[in-house]
């Protein structure tokens, strides 16, 4: 069995160099790209389970990069930045990135972060689930990961297919925004409404006849979303 494949990109030598060690010592296998170019080429070739992309870079910059990622993979990735405004935490997500980190972050925490997102990849299977669930034009089909809208087949990222498949599965009661964080992203994301604000209306848009007036997924003001049977 291999090791978890981690490909850094950053235009910066020495950051590379230093979480390249940093990641090694913790057990991953280390790729390394210098620009958004490279980046994708390595995806290609390579196969890396999890992406950790800088914003700012030359040729190509991680949003850009980013967005060209989500033409032809899912692979988590995890978006660093100098900036760390919460406008390009927002874009990032909205474009498809896992997770977030500003600069500068110790590589404990990137550790952590990355951790989170294995355990995302490899869910408790011992949870009983349901094999289908139909509610209105909504069809999911849990064993297949297939969703159909007002039937067309529609693509989830994995984000929307574990945020979907948990209000699914709970469909009827009530999911505390807490609850889905711990659940989707770890229990160091629970205070974290923001990230969870962007994936729902993000699933939203893809499942909601009216994403702006929703009926599917409702949300109750200060407390979380249920799922309406």
């Amino acid at each position: 069995m291999r090791q978890f494949r981690v490909l850094v990109v950053d235009d910066e030598q020495r950051i590379l160099n230093f979480l390249s060690s940093k990641l090694k010592a913790s057990g991953y296998e280390v790729l390394t790209a210098s620009n958004g170019i490279e980046a994708l080429e390595q995806v290609e070739a390579q196969e890396p389970d999890l992406v950790v992309l800088d914003i700012l870079m030359p040729k190509k910059d991680g949003f850009e990069t980013l967005k060209e990622l989500r033409t032809f993979s899912p692979i988590p990735t995890i978006i660093l930045s100098a900036k760390g405004t919460n406008a390009d935490k927002v874009k990032g997500l909205s474009l498809g990135a896992d997770d977030y980190l500003a600069k500068p972050f110790s590589p404990d925490e990137l550790i952590a972060r990355i951790e989170a997102v294995r355990r995302r990849l490899s869910p408790d299977g011992k949870r009983k689930i349901r094999d289908q669930l139909s509610l209105g034009d909504l069809v999911i089909d849990f064993k297949k990961r297939l969703v159909i809208v007002r039937g067309k087949e529609t693509r989830l990222t994995r984000i929307e297919w574990l945020l979907l498949s948990e209000l699914a599965q709970n469909a009827g009661s009530l999911m505390l925004y807490s609850d889905l964080l711990t659940r989707i992203w770890g229990p160091e994301y629970r205070d974290d409404i923001q990230i969870l604000r962007t994936w729902i209306s993000r699933l939203r848009e893809k499942i909601e006849s009216e994403p702006d007036n929703p009926r599917l997924i409702r949300t109750i003001p200060k407390t979380g979303y249920i799922m309406d049977l």
